[in-house]
């Protein structure tokens, strides 16, 4: 890692946004808070912020709100908190592009790995490591990059989350991948088996690279199961 990895903790409740800013910044973090969202924007826009977690519950602005206005964002990781528990939140704000939700109350040490495995999606726990482009179905992902380039080269935008199915997607192709499995593996293991997130990401997923949305080719739904990627896949430069 070039530098310690910035965090920005966006929490209106200071005893809770004291116990976070010292939690990560005893594991090696740089921290930074605010109580409000008011300032949010222009601090992002000054970059350097490779995670938000972002309380729902603001005095000043809709959480959910500020969620949807970044999830075209690049490089940064978002973590919900939230003292909505119910499903139907955490498909909402995992269907607008965060990263994660975490209910509160929380565990600290929770908190600490569902931030370290969104790090490690981003590709901030390790540093000089690479990996051959995968190539698809005229598709082309580069896991060290972390990007993806459609069938004209162009590069094709993917929130973290849906980065991450994809990965797990092409790294097990032509299996059957059950719900419980595709959670597991894009590292949200925690959530219920019957929660909708992964249908709900598949189905922004394919829009962004299945030649006809309406008809997949790639991600096919197995009923009753999952899902199988139905492709070859192959690294760069293989014969």
């Amino acid at each position: 890692m070039s530098g310690k990895a910035t965090i920005l903790v966006v929490e209106d409740d200071a005893e809770v946004s004291a116990i976070v800013r010292d939690m990560l910044s005893d594991e090696g973090y740089a921290v930074e808070c605010m109580d409000r969202a008011a300032p949010l924007m222009p601090r992002l826009e000054q970059g350097g912020v490779d995670l938000l977690i972002l309380d729902l519950m603001l005095p000043d602005a809709d959480g959910l709100d500020i969620t949807m206005a970044l999830r075209d964002r690049k490089g940064m990781g978002l973590v919900i908190l939230s003292g909505k528990s119910e499903t139907d939140e955490r498909i909402i704000g995992l269907e607008l592009g965060a990263d994660d939700y975490v209910p509160k109350p929380f565990e600290p040490r929770e908190l600490l790995a569902r931030v370290r495995s969104v790090m490690r999606r981003l590709g901030r726990a390790a540093q000089g490591d690479t990996e051959a482009a995968l190539l698809f179905d005229g598709l082309r992902l580069d896991p060290t990059a972390r990007s993806v380039a459609g069938r004209d080269g162009a590069p094709i935008a993917l929130s973290n989350s849906e980065y991450s199915l994809l990965l797990a997607f092409v790294r097990n192709p032509n299996q059957v991948l059950s719900r419980e499995k595709l959670l597991e593996l894009t590292h949200q293991a925690y959530m219920p088996a019957f929660d909708r997130s992964i249908d709900v990401r598949v189905g922004r997923l394919r829009k962004k690279i299945e030649r006809d949305a309406h008809e997949p080719g790639l991600i096919q739904t197995v009923r009753h199961i999952g899902y199988i990627f139905a492709t070859r896949v192959e690294e760069e430069g293989e014969i």
